[in-house]
């Protein structure tokens, strides 16, 4: 009984796929008000998809009524081309500039190759079905593709529409464009701060989550720095704009948003050359299985044209080429919900690779944010120290020129005195003041002005020694707090299998191995120069596995050329820093040094998805290639073959948008 029942299927094949195919097709209009409201409303606001479901709907009726009609010859060959060129008038189009292009060799064309040999055998309704199948997986890419787009609308949402400049005694509505450095605006509850800047009046609670991936709003204040991409809650903001729109921090994420899609990684690029050579291959291959048999064997030359053609429709590398390119942007796409800017598929590839993160230390495991806590003076007072260093760190802007002004107080500051300031990267600043040369750095900027200086301390913290006119007069010893999750990205990091953490930095040694020790960094190498910092990096990665990468995380100013060399260069804390922008390869938009591992883990998972991908595809072709070529399947195994492949690999391609972090 089960081997009749077998045989009856076996050599039924063609009447069960059509009734089953009818039944789909009627269940599909029957049921339509209960398809997924999301995927309906989609369709209906892209015009794109609305066109393509109405052709589908409207030539799937067509296909089902005429199924059911007693028509023969050439009325029937006639009345099977109306909804073939209703779903399928752009494949044929398509085929035919190619062809006058002396390009024939892509899936349209195959899919056109097979249907008129289809229609050429009589094989009408498959002829039909393949090209509405066809479509109905570009229906299910295209849907995919805009919801992969969706993704990260909120960011491509960002862009400010207008600014409200502040004028003697108006306001005007005026284009960000047109604001310049300087200028105030005014940025009321419910609207997008257009532009970069500094509060001048007023307090309020802003949504910073399209920027930082934060989805708790915070708190600012008059004072406080602002980027534009913030949403204002409550208050009334007075900005005073501290950058033009070119240069502003939204204008900077949309061009990384914008360029990403241009840098493929190697698994793209390694597909369009697969599908390259892999085309003309299978046609090739179609041609001799058409012809050889019939010609060497003395074979009915219809049944071998029938399984050529049957070889051609499942050969298309649509799911290849729908589904690699699509995880990798999905991947971007759920990193960029989480406040991490990835510039491209290839730097998410590499990341997915990295067995080396090498960190700078300040900004990135440190908070940053120093403070004054001992003064030592020597033939000055404590206040005359403390307020030569901050006359001569008047004009720098970093952490530590920061401190010790806001510890002599900046409106205290009588900046006629100062003359000239030259900043010496990797040692300190010179200034001169009121006639005398005051030099203010770190203890290599002493030995390299020959100063003798008092090199002892206890104090775990950074050390700013100081010499006028050649004397040394004391020193400022200047604290940093690691990180409060640190120590926690750290754990998840050699979660991740990443064992091997250095870090790299100028501060001194007691401090680096101070920082080291308490977060379980076993390499260090501190008291380095910009330069000695990019050949350590050097070093690592000649020394590195062949097959790893190596990551330089920092804050995308001091550490721009390691950054740059790097196989991954990761910026942290990057809002309003265009270092960080143009340097980095990944960006975190804010300070969180946890999102670096969660960065890795998206990348490993999205390249876990694009390698499923690729051995579902080839693994399921090269079986079912095998079967149609020796007359085991037939063209209604082709179909599903093609599209449910390509359809499967589109919906896990998907998954790539929604990777838990946690």
């Amino acid at each position: 009984m089960i081997i009749e029942s077998y045989s009856f299927i076996c050599y039924n094949v063609d009447e069960c796929c059509r009734f089953g195919f009818s039944y789909i097709i009627i269940a599909f209009l029957y049921n339509i008000k209960s398809i997924e409201l999301e995927i309906i409303k989609m369709m209906v606001m892209n015009k794109k998809l609305k066109i393509m479901f109405l052709r589908v709907t409207l030539s799937a009726i067509f296909l089902v009524s005429i199924m059911f009609l007693s028509v023969d010859g050439w009325t029937k060959f006639f009345l099977f081309l109306i909804p073939y060129f209703i779903i399928g008038w752009d494949v044929v189009y398509k085929t035919i500039k190619h062809l006058c292009k002396f390009d024939l060799l892509d899936e349209n064309s195959l899919m056109f190759i097979a249907t008129v040999g289809a229609f050429a055998l009589g094989e009408y309704v498959e002829a039909v079905v393949v090209i509405l199948l066809y479509q109905i997986g570009e229906l299910f890419q295209d849907y995919a593709v805009d919801y992969s787009r969706k993704s990260i609308s909120s960011l491509m949402d960002i862009r400010p529409d207008y600014a409200n400049l502040k004028c003697e005694n108006n306001i005007l509505q005026v284009a960000p464009e047109k604001v310049n450095v300087g200028d105030v605006i005014v940025v009321k509850p419910g609207e997008k701060i257009p532009l970069d800047g500094i509060i001048k009046s007023g307090s309020s609670t802003l949504d910073t989550s399209s920027m930082t991936g934060e989805s708790v709003p915070k708190f600012f204040d008059k004072g406080d720095e602002v980027v534009s991409g913030y949403v204002n809650i409550s208050g009334l903001l007075e900005v005073e704009v501290s950058k033009a729109f070119s240069e502003s921090t939204v204008v900077k994420v949309l061009n990384l948003i914008e360029n990403a899609k241009n840098k493929k990684a190697k698994s793209e690029k390694f597909i369009r050359r697969f599908a390259k050579y892999y085309t003309p291959c299978v046609v090739l291959a179609a041609f001799l299985l058409a012809v050889v048999p019939a010609l060497i064997f003395n074979q009915d030359v219809g049944v071998w044209v029938e399984r050529a053609l049957i070889f051609l429709v499942i050969s298309c590398p649509c799911a290849l080429v729908i589904s690699i390119p699509m995880s990798l942007f999905g991947g971007i796409g759920g990193a960029s919900k989480n406040g991490i800017l990835v510039k491209g598929g290839n730097y998410l590839e590499m990341l997915s690779k990295i067995n080396t993160v090498i960190f700078d230390k300040t900004g990135t495991l440190t908070n940053g944010k120093f403070d004054v806590i001992d003064i030592n003076a020597v033939n000055l007072t404590e206040s005359e120290l403390i307020e030569l260093a901050a006359l001569a760190e008047m004009h720098i802007n970093n952490p530590i020129a920061n401190s010790i002004k806001n510890k002599y107080g900046v409106q205290n500051v009588d900046e006629s005195r100062i003359k000239k300031v030259t900043q010496i990267d990797g040692m300190g600043v010179e200034a001169i003041i009121d006639d005398n040369i005051v030099c203010l750095g770190n203890s290599k900027f002493m030995e390299h002005n020959r100063v003798i200086y008092d090199s002892s301390s206890d104090n775990i913290g950074t050390v700013v020694y100081i010499s006028l006119n050649g004397k040394y007069v004391g020193n400022i010893v200047i604290s940093d707090e690691i990180k409060v999750n640190s120590k926690t990205a750290i754990k998840q990091l050699n979660d991740e299998g990443i064992e091997k953490l250095v870090i790299l930095t100028g501060d001194r040694k007691t401090i680096a191995e101070s920082v080291a020790k308490k977060l379980e960094i076993n390499n260090c190498y501190s008291e380095l120069l910009p330069n000695e910092k990019v050949e350590k990096l050097e070093q690592f990665i000649n020394n590195n596995d062949r097959d790893g990468r190596v990551a330089f995380v920092g804050d995308g100013v001091n550490d721009a050329p390691a950054l740059s060399l790097a196989d991954v260069g990761i910026s942290m804390g990057a809002i309003g820093s265009q270092a960080a922008m143009e340097a980095a390869d990944v960006v975190i938009m804010d300070d969180n040094i946890q999102k670096i591992p969660m960065a890795v883990k998206i990348s490993r998972k999205t390249m876990n998805i694009v390698r499923q991908n690729i051995i579902f595809s080839l693994g399921v072709k090269a079986v079912i290639l095998s079967l149609g070529a020796v007359g085991i399947t037939n063209m209604w195994f082709a179909i599903f073959a093609d599209v449910g492949v390509s359809i499967i690999a589109i919906l896990n391609a998907l998954r790539a948008l929604r990777i838990k972090t946690n």
